[in-house]
């Protein structure tokens, strides 16, 4: 006899009470066990529990989803910034039904220094992996932007160092006459734009800056409370407020993962090429008459143990799209790891629809692997009433073209700015595909330690 609502939900409200009393996520699933809403909670018992009682009220929103939900899962996080990272990083993935924040493409900022500089600059940044920090040092993820921008306004008292994008160059001649911003005046920058400082006394500066984020700031916060003390013993209440705000914010500076947790990949790849010379090789290459403006991206995965899953990624005018990016789970394959089979299902489901005029068409199909997945996809071309474009495969071994109706592979300079577009197309295809799998493994492979 199934279930009734009620059974249901006082099955769930047990399962939620009996879960350790400490921060992490929690993702609901419906009959299938899709994941239909992620969220994040700082006592697990607490959050996941309140979903369940029967006086209950989500709102207009989110009171549907207990009509569906038939199970959650949850995972252990140290602490409630990792948490917010974590839930950020599956809605992202998963995209789930319930869930209307996270699933735009903002990130959580970083803070980098451009060290191939003669005057590195500090700056919080979104992109990290953009062109221009290359060989940057990078720290974070943060997950509080507004305290991380304060933190920065307060360190730059301390260190001095530079925010702006000027370019500046030791020994250039136009810097003696150059006339410094107002950061010099109120001494919260050495003013390397007007030669008042040497590069190497100002990268020494820098250099102690890392070493603080980097390491813990117990010194410099003991000696902030030491004065808010002071302050308020004087009865300066308004100073020993300011300096209590400046000591959270630097306490701030903690909650924060690092790039090789592998967090937000979509905003640290560094991206192989500008987009636009990208797509103009690639059409002079593919012998595309019109300019491509649509790039899609096809991969198979693995996962878990054996499940198959399929990614399309989109990329317009060379940019990523991600509100078009797909999963799919492989139906068509029991058992086994048969690339060729799941690429045809992908390439079916994908572009029947598409093909219709109901979606976006591209204007180029690219398929990872060989000359095997390139006949596999233009295989289900065959069953479709639309029409194929021009559809490619990129081998990884060694990164050479397959292209339709073209008997030899087309070999590229690894320079060359079309394959290295290729090549970001079909990374992201196997990030999208491989990511959340990734996030729900290693949690709980920490469990299990």
């Amino acid at each position: 006899m199934p279930e009734t609502r009620e059974e249901r939900l006082s099955r769930l409200l047990a399962k939620a009470r009996a879960l350790p009393a400490c921060p992490g996520v929690y993702l609901m699933k419906d009959a299938a066990g899709r994941v239909v809403y992620v969220g994040k909670a700082s006592r697990l018992p607490d959050r996941v529990s309140s979903y369940f009682i029967p006086s209950t009220d989500l709102g207009p929103r989110k009171q549907p989803m207990l009509e569906v939900v038939e199970d959650f899962e949850t995972l252990e996080c140290d602490g409630e910034w990792e948490a917010l990272l974590t839930e950020a990083r599956l809605i992202k993935d998963t995209r789930p039904r319930f869930n209307a924040s996270l699933t735009d493409d903002k990130t959580f900022p970083y803070l980098a220094i451009t060290m191939r500089e003669d005057f590195p600059r500090v700056e919080v940044t979104r992109e990290p992996g953009h062109p221009r920090f290359a060989g940057a040092r990078v720290f974070g993820p943060f997950v509080r932007a507004g305290a991380l921008r304060e933190a920065v306004q307060l360190l730059q008292r301390v260190f001095k160092f530079r925010t702006c994008g000027l370019d500046i160059t030791e020994g250039d001649p136009r810097n003696r006459h150059f006339r410094p911003c107002i950061l010099y005046n109120i001494n919260q920058c050495t003013a390397p734009c007007a030669a008042r400082i040497g590069r190497e006394q100002y990268r020494a500066d820098i250099e102690r800056f890392t070493k603080f984020l980097g390491s813990k700031r117990s010194v410099m916060l003991r000696e902030m409370r030491q004065e808010m003390e002071a302050a308020a013993a004087a009865m300066e209440f308004e100073r020993a407020a300011v300096i209590r705000d400046q000591v959270r914010a630097i306490e701030k500076l903690e909650e924060r993962a690092t790039r090789r947790d592998n967090w937000q990949p979509e905003a640290e790849t560094l991206m192989y090429v500008e987009p636009d010379k990208g797509l103009r090789s690639l059409q002079k290459v593919l012998g595309v008459e019109r300019p491509i403006r649509c790039l899609e991206g096809i991969d198979i995965a693995h996962l878990m143990g054996g499940e198959t899953v399929g990614s399309k990624v989109s990329f317009i005018d060379g940019r990523p799209l991600r509100s078009e990016y797909r999963r799919y789970r492989i139906r068509s394959v029991d058992g086994g790891n048969d690339d060729y089979a799941s690429i045809r299902e992908v390439v079916s489901r994908r572009y029947r629809e598409a093909g219709a005029g109901h979606e976006l068409y591209p204007d180029v199909i690219l398929i990872d692997g060989g000359l095997g997945q390139l006949h596999a996809a233009l295989e289900a071309f065959q069953t479709l009433d639309a029409r194929p474009p021009m559809v490619i495969s990129l081998a990884k071994k060694d990164e050479v073209v397959y292209m339709q109706q073209r008997a030899e592979p087309l070999r590229l300079s690894r320079s060359h700015a079309g394959l290295r577009l290729l090549q970001s197309v079909r990374d992201e295809a196997h990030r999208f595909a491989q990511h959340y799998h990734h996030v729900l493994r290693r949690k709980k492979t920490l469990e299990e330690e």
